[in-house]
Formats: C-alpha cells, structure tokens, sequence
C-alpha cells in the first residue's frame, strides 16, 4: 500500500451478474510519484517524420494520448510506466507492478481504471483470504430448493489486487484458471467473465514477513513485470510544490472515462492486425530459446514469454505510430516479459546477478535482424 498517497476510491460501474453457461465443463497536484518502469531497456527511435503506416492509427493514437493525460492530472512522471501499462491494455496481457511503498503503484492502476469506462473492483490481499472471497460462492435458497452462485469481486473489467504476495498458495491458485482462460468453474458450471478483463496486481520486493512467493505458473500469466523506482529530484519536487499548492493533491473524481468497452476492442483488433516480417518471428523464438540454454539460469521462460513478446511488440508498435514491430521493440519489451519468467541458478545470485542482467547479456549474443 502507499503510505503517502491519496487514496479515495475509484468511483466505477458494479460488475455484473454473470451469466452461467453449463454446456462447457503535470498536474502536479499530487503526492504520488514514479519514474521509468524500466531502467534497463534500451532506447527506441520514433517514427519518422514522414513515415505513413499502411493502416489508419489515427484512432488509437487519439484514445491513448486521452489515457495519457488522464493520468497526467495526477501522476507525476512515470511516463514510460504509462506507455507499458498501455501496451499491455493494447495487448489483452495482465501487469505485476512491484516497487516500495509510496511510489504510487495502486494509485496509478486506480487511475488507469478510471479512464476505461468498464467494470472494476479492488481485492485487498491478506493471509486469511479464502479462494470463494475473490471467485464466489453458492449459496442455498431455501424458496427456490437449489444454490444459486453470488459472483465474487473477480467478475469485473479492471481488478486491481493490492499487495498480492500475502495470500497463501491456495489462493493464488484460484487465479490460474481466471487469468488465462477469463472464466471460473463453479459445480460443474462455467461462468464466463465480462470483456474485456485484465488483472493489475502490485507486491511489495522489500517486505517478507507475512507474504508468500507467488507461484512460477502464476507469474508465467502476468504479461509484463513493471519494476516503480523512485521519482528524481524534480520531479519530487514538482511533487511537493503541486501538493502544498492544491493542499492535498488532486482528488481521484477529476480523472474521467475516456475509452469505452467497445473502443477498446477495436482497438485490440487493429493491433493484432498489425505486420510481423518471419525473421522477427525467429528473433523471438531465438531470444526466449536461449534463456533456456542460459548457464546462470536453472530455469528458462515458456513459449507464453515468446508470446507475450510478440503481442506486446505490436501493441507498442501501434502507439509509437507503426503497423510493423522492429527489432527494437521486442528489445524493449524483453527485461519487462521475461524477468519474471526466468530464475537465476544459486551461483548467480551469490555473484549479485539478477533477471536484468541475464536478459541484457543474451539480447548482445544473438544477432538483430535486419
């Protein structure tokens, strides 16, 4: 949780009663803060100026500079943290945010829900949480004879789950069938989740008493890792003068809905359209391959990283205003795909390595297409 953020809630639609289906079995104004989502991948070119893409992202570009400044009414920085948050909305992918207290990574998930106008609902994370409190429970009706299910706090759009390391295994578990195929099984009846549906969950690296580490099959899910570090000291600064001038900071009901359910589905659309050339494919396949290979690691990234990669790679593509991926954009996303994919052998973590490293030295040993 931030501790020196302000918190009110977001103001969204209830989530909908599900339909059961048994035949399947700067403003500165604020006090939250953030810098680059990640420090460790290199720096792409934009567009040139006279480049015309062979497919209209008129439309996309206007509903994602909405998003942007949206978040900008509040959020001060954390631009490249945006602009992945926004890939990964683009790309159907759901997002870890993982940084210390107070840099603002509920409050910025908070506020991305704001602009969509969809369903949302906040899970708060604790020891003693039960599967049936996130996914639901029957309930026996005595009038009727039979159980009726009462949709639990998962049946939204947008779920943001607060500091989701302190739930126990038992839990977690009850994710994996929701986060990968968006529906739940009940006795027997599957009910489907509303779309579009994405999960942002934010954990804490520092604190370890009372969590628990999430499991492997679980992070394999999440599309991106997002590390939130500290803001610089302007922007801390920026901070400070916009939260001791609007006493207090902006309240959350300023941030509007800009993108509807409808819109964001097109969008989808127009980005899995987007043009793949084959030896790009390969660079994937190769980049993921080697992680597997990789002496520092015991274990490698799934076929789900490689993925993950090339559906993010066209997402980021079409809000830099290209129908086509380049090597640089599937360099970009790498470190945020794969480093929670990927687990370091004992040696290398004694030496100090980290996932980063790792990553950044296999992106030097194969060759770039051109």
């Amino acid at each position: 949780m931030e501790n020196n953020l302000h918190m009110d809630s977001a103001d969204q639609t209830p989530p909908s009663q599900p339909n059961p289906d048994p035949a399947a079995p700067t403003t500165t104004d604020s006090a939250d803060t953030g810098t680059a989502a990640d420090q460790t991948a290199p720096a792409t070119s934009t567009p040139a100026a006279d480049f015309v893409p062979r497919s209209d992202l008129s439309s996309l570009s206007r509903h994602a500079e909405a998003i942007r400044g949206e978040l900008s009414k509040v959020i001060v920085g954390q631009r490249d943290l945006a602009e992945l948050l926004l890939t990964a909305l683009l790309a159907d992918g759901h997002v870890l945010l993982e940084g210390v207290p107070g840099v603002a990574k509920t409050l910025t998930a908070k506020l991305l829900a704001r602009t969509l106008s969809v369903p949302f609902s906040r899970l708060q994370f604790t020891p003693d949480l039960m599967p049936s409190d996130v996914l639901g429970t029957s309930v026996f009706r005595p009038q009727k004879g039979e159980f009726e299910f009462r949709p639990g706090p998962i049946f939204a759009s947008v779920v943001l789950i607060d500091e989701i390391n302190r739930a126990p295994a038992k839990t977690q578990s009850a994710l994996f069938e929701v986060m990968e195929e968006r529906q739940i099984t009940q006795d027997g009846t599957r009910y489907p989740l509303p779309a579009p549906f994405i999960v942002l969950a934010t954990q804490n690296p520092i604190e370890q008493e009372g969590t628990y580490r999430l499991p492997e099959a679980q992070l394999d899910r999440f599309l991106f890792k997002l590390n939130v570090g500290y803001p610089t000291v302007e922007e801390e600064i920026a901070i400070l003068q916009g939260h001791h001038a609007g006493f207090g900071g902006t309240p959350l009901e300023a941030v509007q809905a800009v993108v509807s359910a409808d819109d964001l589905r097109q969008l989808r659309e127009q980005v899995r359209r987007q043009h793949v050339e084959p030896k790009l494919l390969e660079y994937i396949a190769r980049l993921v391959g080697q992680t597997r290979a990789h002496k520092g690691l015991y274990l490698g990234a799934s076929p789900r990283a490689s993925l993950a990669l090339l559906n993010g790679a066209k997402a980021l593509a079409a809000l830099r205003g290209r129908d086509f991926i380049t090597p640089e954009d599937i360099q970009y996303l790498a470190p945020v795909v794969m480093r929670h994919r990927i687990q370091l052998t004992p040696e290398r973590e004694m030496e100090g390595g980290t996932p980063d490293d790792v990553v950044k030295q296999i992106l030097q040993q194969i060759e770039v297409p051109r």
